[in-house]
């Protein structure tokens, strides 16, 4: 007999096609978000200013991209789910001082909304990663 036929005890289940579907969507939005933030770290010159204006030095911007651009390949990438979860905490972290130095600096909706948007974003990209995690 096959084993086909006496299926293991031992098996898991594999994550359903939704769930992965669900898990890639956001993941790519993020990771749009993210590219597009750290391109524009770079490359606008009203970025720059906005990062002189929280007091931020002009090279954390540089370098704060790169790391972005890093963490957005590994996860778009097949690597060991260890450098995933640092990813995700790393873009916790920069997401969360994003939030903090716009709210410090006293700035409006109209500059920490994208933080906000993009941790909506990380939330559901990490939850659903984790989801399909589990079911693995």
């Amino acid at each position: 007999m096959t084993s086909a036929t006496f299926p293991s005890a031992l098996a898991v289940p594999a994550p359903a096609k939704g769930l992965r579907i669900a898990y890639w969507t956001a993941t790519a939005l993020f990771c749009l978000q993210l590219g597009f933030t750290a391109y524009a770290q770079l490359a606008l010159p009203q970025v720059a200013e906005s990062f002189a204006h929280l007091g931020f030095p002009p090279y954390f911007r540089v370098e704060l991209s790169y790391a972005k651009f890093l963490g957005v390949m590994l996860l778009l990438a097949p690597v060991p789910s260890r450098l995933k979860e640092w990813a995700y905490a790393g873009f916790a972290i920069t997401l969360a001082s994003a939030l903090i130095a716009h709210l410090a600096a006293g700035d409006g909706p109209d500059a920490w909304s994208w933080a906000a948007a993009t941790s909506v974003l990380w939330a559901a990209s990490y939850l659903l990663w984790r989801r399909v995690q589990e079911r693995s």
